[in-house]
């Protein structure tokens, strides 16, 4: 029976009572167990959530047939959440995007930036956290802006919004990778002066591989006017990340923003962003011009992205 059928039935009779149901005659409410809601978010297998990921840590990884990372902990607390249960892929980065693009999948997780071209092939969740701009190096020398990465050799890995930045900067060499290790390889190596990957990933490298010497380095991002000379360079600024969808999901799209919304409100998102080495105040605040980006564009003109109090 779903939700229309049950709603009739309590206006009609009164009164209906239904094993692991509770309906609260108050106002009608009723408050369908995770099973039922699972039933009504058209998964590709029903109470199943095909979920793609890449090795990523400390975002997400297979380890003993389990997820693990930062993504894979909020994404499994939202399942349970829905009812439903994970059944993981494990790909490389554009194997992520296309399984969601081609319905193979009904999520990919990971660190995933939220772009207006990725919007137009797929649905993004409200963000789970924000990403501050951050660089990985293994020299002497420090990059404090954009100009400081002139003439430097620079790398991303493939697919990233990053590798359309480095693309434009002047007299650059610009290069990108098939994963995160080739890119600390080069620069542990000094073929690479500056890799951009997501912070979380630099800190982790640092703990688990010390004799690379790799450090993480915050950049200050680029001014209004530099952006406007050089459109790409907005993702050398704070971005918002997201789960990422096929564009058919749109019920699984809403369930799964509207749990994530809920953990930044009762704290367990700050909880898990400080399990795996961040500061809530840096990854659950949006930036002034985040809810612009997606107002009008794949948001309500009033959306506002969620964010714990500073």
């Amino acid at each position: 029976m779903n939700y229309a059928e049950m709603l009739k039935s309590v206006m009609t009779k009164g009164m209906v009572a239904l094993t692991g149901l509770h309906i609260g005659i108050a106002g009608l409410g009723v408050v369908l167990p995770a099973a039922a809601v699972a039933a009504d978010l058209e998964t590709l297998k029903p109470g199943i959530l095909v979920v793609t990921v890449q090795p990523y840590m400390p975002y997400t990884a297979l380890k003993d047939d389990k997820l693990v990372g930062l993504d894979s902990d909020i994404l499994t607390a939202v399942a349970e959440k829905l009812g439903l249960k994970l059944e993981v892929n494990v790909t490389d980065f554009p194997g992520m995007l296309a399984s969601v693009q081609n319905q193979r999948a009904d999520v990919t997780i990971g660190g995933i930036a939220w772009s207006e071209a990725r919007q137009k092939v797929g649905l993004f969740t409200d963000p789970p956290y924000y990403s501050p701009p951050a660089m990985a190096v293994a020299g002497a020398q420090s990059f404090s802006d954009v100009k400081s990465l002139e003439s430097k050799n620079l790398g991303t890995v493939t697919g990233y919004v990053w590798a359309k930045s480095i693309a434009q900067v002047p007299n650059a060499s610009p290069r990108t990778f098939p994963s995160a290790d080739s890119v600390f390889q080069d620069l542990a190596s000094g073929r690479l002066d500056v890799g951009f990957l997501d912070p979380l990933l630099i800190t982790y490298q640092q703990q688990q591989r010390p004799d690379m010497k790799v450090r993480i380095e915050y950049m200050t991002p680029p001014s209004k006017e530099e952006v406007a000379a050089h459109p790409d360079y907005q993702y050398f600024q704070p971005y918002m990340t997201g789960f990422y969808l096929p564009q058919q999901s749109q019920k699984l799209e809403k369930a799964i923003s509207e749990q994530i919304d809920a953990m930044y409100k009762d704290g367990s998102l700050s909880a898990l962003i400080t399990k795996w080495g961040g500061d809530p105040k840096q990854f659950l605040v949006p930036s002034s011009e985040m809810a612009a980006q997606r107002r009008g564009v794949d948001r309500p003109a009033d959306w506002n992205p969620p964010a714990v109090m500073k």
